[in-house]
């Protein structure tokens, strides 16, 4: 039998660490090298690319806001200024690290529809800058950078604001979220107004806070400050007295231009209804429109003063004419009529009473190329040149396509359109002697546009017969001053439609200047469509004209030229 042996047998072990120990320190030796001679190449040979990637991590440039420009009345006064505030936005790839309750608080406090920021989060999307609100407080923006939630930041910006409100919100207008002009003296003025963005370079921290700034790369241009002509306390009074005469009447709108006699400046422009500038959105855009600068209509009987005039000057007729009414007047086969007959009238008398056929008779003894070369050169049919947004240019038949039934209806204020301010300018030829001013909102000292139309005998002619119509028998009676002499006409149109003239709508004005010794103002006021049963120019504009002329002679502390004044009498049936 074979036999084995059950002892285990031992072997021994091969001593292989050695050979290990020496690829393992060639691995680690050949790995440091490798850092070494990366460290080498970057901070050696590479020094300024690591630098650059520093740079970009950790400095920056960022635009440097402008102020934009002030809008100021004649005095100073603010009507437009720039405040600073802050505006939030967030970079959506950061804020994918942020707890959904702390992006909530955010909303909260920045007063947004909850979720609006975390919609922003989509995952695998680029986007880093995206506003979630403009122009807030910067106390607000204080309490929200303290949460210190990453991917929220904030910019500086300007918020526009205008301290007069609604009272000059037409004329100044408002700018949009950009801060850009969108209306008015915003929107004229823009290239000087707006400023130009500077750049800064500034060092941030890892939370993409500014930390500290390194220099100025481009000084930002501030905007130019804007003087207008504009008297915020008239403004004010304006506003006031249009606002109630429009709200008593039950009318549609109104609209007021008030004009240095003697340079043009416009003192006043106000509209109702208006709107407040600090917060336009949501407003009807009809609101937004300068009614006395922008809209057009025919300006019936406040323009006979003009006929007359024209006349005189031209030697057609002679101051004592007399001239027969008999309340009609075939012309063609149309007839032009009065509300009365008046029988026989002077000058003054076709003035005081506004009588459609004498003005039409006046008219026809006038060749048509000069009655309508008077109109033309006292600014009707053409612009009145205040390069304002929308400024209507108005419209004047030509000559040519006249018959004498257009002449006619031309000398009581129809087949002309005018707007309040060009029916004010033409006004200034009558209240300066017969120099026709331009006009200009913003401020001077002298006109140096100003052309003479007629002469100043004419002018003095016209002005003496236009006090007649704010005496007691007059059309205008509301329209006086206590202690100023007042000279004016009225003018009581019917609304033009798409069939032709509207029953029972009428624009309702008044256009007069004061002190009527020697005019200091003058001054337009439309009123659109009256309903609360009176309609006559003198009845609902008369007394606007009355209140608003008293306190702008008061604030300008022009003398007083008449010491006594007439009782109240009203007769509706004088009143046109």
């Amino acid at each position: 039998m074979r036999r084995f042996n059950t002892q285990k047998q031992t072997r021994k072990p091969v001593n292989d660490f050695a050979v290990r120990r020496k690829v393992l320190l060639a691995f680690m030796l050949g790995g440091m090298a490798l850092l070494v001679g990366r460290a080498f190449d970057l901070q050696v040979l590479n020094k300024q690319f690591l630098k650059q990637q520093g740079d970009m991590r950790h400095v920056s440039e960022v635009a440097v806001s402008a102020y934009r420009g002030m809008i100021l009345d004649r005095n100073d006064e603010p009507l437009a200024i720039s405040s600073p505030v802050e505006s939030a936005w967030v970079n959506p790839m950061e804020l994918a690290e942020v707890a959904p309750s702390d992006i909530k608080q955010v909303e909260q406090l920045l007063g947004l529809s909850e979720g609006k920021i975390a919609k922003l989060i989509i995952p695998g999307s680029k986007r880093q800058f995206v506003y979630v609100k403009r122009r807030i407080n910067p106390d607000l923006a204080e309490r929200v950078k303290k949460l210190s939630i990453k991917g929220v930041y904030f910019d500086r910006e300007f918020k526009r604001y205008y301290p007069a409100g609604p009272i000059s919100a037409q004329l100044v207008g408002f700018t949009n979220i950009d801060d850009v002009g969108q209306e008015g003296i915003e929107l004229a003025y823009e290239s000087l107004l707006k400023g130009v963005t500077g750049r800064k370079r500034v060092i941030r921290d890892g939370k993409r806070q500014i930390i500290a700034d390194i220099e100025a790369i481009k000084a930002p241009i501030n905007g130019q400050n804007i003087k207008l002509s504009i008297d915020e306390r008239i403004q004010y009074i304006a506003y006031r007295e249009l606002q109630a005469g429009v709200i008593e009447n039950q009318a549609d709108a109104g609209a007021l231009v008030l004009l240095d006699a003697k340079t043009g400046e416009v003192l006043a422009n106000v509209n109702y209804p208006s709107f407040n500038p600090n917060m336009p959105t949501g407003t009807n855009k009809g609101a937004f429109r300068n009614r006395g600068l922008t809209d057009l209509f025919e300006p019936g009987s406040t323009v006979k003063p003009f006929v007359i005039a024209a006349a005189l000057q031209g030697g057609f007729i002679k101051e004592g004419i007399k001239i027969e009414t008999d309340g009609a007047y075939r012309v063609g086969r149309n007839v032009v009529k009065d509300i009365h007959n008046y029988g026989t009238m002077d000058l003054t008398q076709v003035l005081k009473k506004s009588s459609n056929v004498a003005t039409s008779k006046v008219a026809l003894t006038m060749p048509p190329k000069y009655f309508w070369g008077f109109y033309h050169r006292l600014g009707f049919g053409v612009s009145a040149g205040l390069d304002f947004p929308g400024e209507a240019n108005g419209s004047l038949l030509d000559y040519h396509r006249w018959n004498n039934f257009a002449q006619a209806t031309l000398s009581f204020g129809y087949g002309v359109n005018t707007s309040v301010l060009q029916l004010a300018r033409a006004y200034t030829a009558l209240a300066d002697d017969g120099v026709l001013h331009s006009v200009s909102l913003l401020k001077r000292d002298e006109d140096t546009d100003e052309k003479r139309v007629f002469s100043s005998k004419t002018a003095k002619q016209i002005r003496s017969m236009l006090e007649h119509v704010v005496m007691q028998d007059g059309t205008a009676y509301l329209a006086r001053v206590d202690g100023y002499r007042v000279a004016g006409k009225t003018g009581t149109v019917r609304k033009a439609g798409a069939g032709g003239y509207k029953e029972k709508k009428y624009l309702s004005v008044f256009v007069g200047m004061a002190p009527a010794s020697n005019p200091r103002l003058v001054m337009a006021v439309m009123v659109d469509e009256p309903k609360a049963g009176k309609y006559y120019g003198g009845l609902v504009s008369g007394p606007v004209f009355s209140n608003v002329m008293a306190g702008a002679l008061r604030v300008l502390g022009v003398a007083q030229d008449q010491v006594e004044t007439m009782p109240l009498l009203l007769s509706n049936k004088t009143v046109q």
